[in-house]
């Protein structure tokens, strides 16, 4: 009888000779997909311990605003850490947006890893160099949001009646000063995930450009929603740069679409009321 290990080593064959077209079964794809969801989180993990030893010198950045503005009021402008817990749960908080952004190429691979198994070695290798391009655009997002989001808090406290003391709750104000950058790294990845559709033959870039109304409406009521302040000029920095990346995805989808047809057989092109070749 065979050993369990000589078993084991055989699987894969077995599984090469049954299934020559390489299909991965449903616990199959689980499987990956756990794999791919230990690794990202193990990412976020490992960059959240930088956070951590970081905390101090972060929380001095994301603050800032606050600060300027009492200088400017000579008030009491500042965070408040009401709860005997919050002070840990703030750093925690603090040290996963960091992890979350300092592991972004690791969890970017893992998602595009989990999405295309399927494709050819020239489609991955062209699909490669596309991911690649999402970390620097999600870093990008999470940096003009942190260039944007003090003139918003500027904005939201400008409400605030006199005599009144803004004495703002940590968690509160941490949340959403990660969520508003969070957002905008998020909204940078908008062509990257619109070229995958593409190479992935889900979204030609015909139908992109065609549906380039619709698409620019959802930008901008999705920076209107992003960005909770009363003027237009923090919806438009996030979402002019999103238009134009939409465009940008859409170019590169066409030269895709171009160079895929160069490939295809000829008879592929022929309409449906002409005889092909076949």
């Amino acid at each position: 009888m065979p050993s369990r290990a000589r078993s084991r080593r055989a699987l894969p064959f077995l599984r090469g000779r049954r299934n020559p077209e390489g299909r991965m079964s449903l616990g199959d794809h689980l499987r990956e997909l756990r794999r791919r969801f230990v690794i990202a989180v193990l990412s976020i993990v490992a960059g959240a311990v930088v956070g951590w030893l970081a905390y101090d010198w972060l929380l001095q950045r994301l603050i800032a605003p606050l600060q300027e503005i009492s200088k400017e009021r000579g008030e009491l402008v500042t965070i408040n850490l009401g709860g005997l817990t919050d002070a840990f749960s703030v750093q925690a908080m603090v040290a996963l947006f960091v992890g979350v952004i300092i592991s972004s190429p690791v969890w970017l691979w893992q998602i595009w890893g989990f999405v295309v198994p399927g494709l050819t070695t020239k489609e991955k290798r062209t699909a490669a160099a596309f991911i690649l391009t999402a970390a620097p655009l999600f870093v990008a997002g999470c940096y003009a949001a942190y260039l944007v989001f003090p003139k918003a808090v500027i904005i939201l406290l400008g409400f605030t009646p006199a005599g009144a003391v803004n004495l703002i709750n940590a968690s509160d104000y941490l949340g959403f000063v990660t969520r508003f950058i969070l957002a905008f790294g998020l909204a940078f990845l908008l062509p990257v995930f619109l070229v995958a559709l593409n190479v992935a033959h889900v979204l030609p870039a015909r139908l992109m450009l065609k549906g380039w109304r619709v698409a620019v409406i959802v930008i901008f009521v999705f920076a209107a929603v992003m960005t909770p302040t009363p003027d237009p000029w923090t919806m438009l920095a996030l979402a002019l740069p999103m238009v134009g990346l939409f465009y940008g995805a859409v170019g590169v989808a066409f030269v895709l679409d171009r160079r895929r047809r160069r490939h295809d057989p000829a008879w592929l092109s022929t309409s449906d009321d002409q005889a092909s070749a076949l």
